[in-house]
């Protein structure tokens, strides 16, 4: 598929059916994730791939609605192997770790899949109930599956490349 085709077919699915994802396109999803590039290479990127009950009902308690996904992805960060900025130590984490999103999302797109990207959950309870050491942060959560045949499309309505470009100076 062409990327910009690719692009405009991915939207953001808040209903799924029961049909599980196969391993083999969960080892694609996860491969694009591991390919995503990353400031200096340093690769701070740790996913945590929930398809079992146990693991589901723990998302519930962290506030984090799924959309009956039958396959989600915590996306975390590593703070203790992300790159700094010298100039300012600015913290590349969440670009890092959103970059690697953005990847698994079009390759989900491309295998027939559709995806949600989650932003709305207790961090404090995804890191207690799913273990995440000190130094590692839940930034999002990916949804994945198959969408339900429920005729709800999101308007992808995009602004105009004059509202958002500007040509060598603001």
């Amino acid at each position: 598929m062409e990327f910009l085709e690719l692009v405009r077919k991915r939207h953001s699915v808040r209903k799924y059916s029961t049909r599980k994802v196969e391993e083999e396109k969960l080892l694609k999803i996860l491969e694009a994730g591991r390919l995503a590039p990353t400031a200096v290479n340093f690769q701070p990127q740790r996913l945590i791939v929930v398809q079992k009950e146990e693991g589901m009902e723990k998302l519930k308690k962290c506030n984090a609605s799924t959309y009956g996904a039958p396959l989600v992805i915590i996306v975390c960060g590593d703070h203790n192997v992300v790159w700094k900025r010298r100039q300012d130590n600015k913290d590349f984490l969440d670009i890092d770790v959103s970059i690697v999103t953005d990847h698994m999302m079009l390759e989900a797109a491309d295998l027939g899949l559709a995806s949600v990207w989650i932003g709305s959950f207790d961090p404090d309870m995804i890191k207690r109930e799913f273990n995440l050491p000190d130094n590692v942060e839940a930034i999002n959560i990916l949804a994945i599956g198959y969408e339900a045949d429920d005729n709800t499309k999101v308007d992808k309505n995009r602004k105009p490349l004059e509202e958002i470009v500007h040509y060598e100076t603001y």
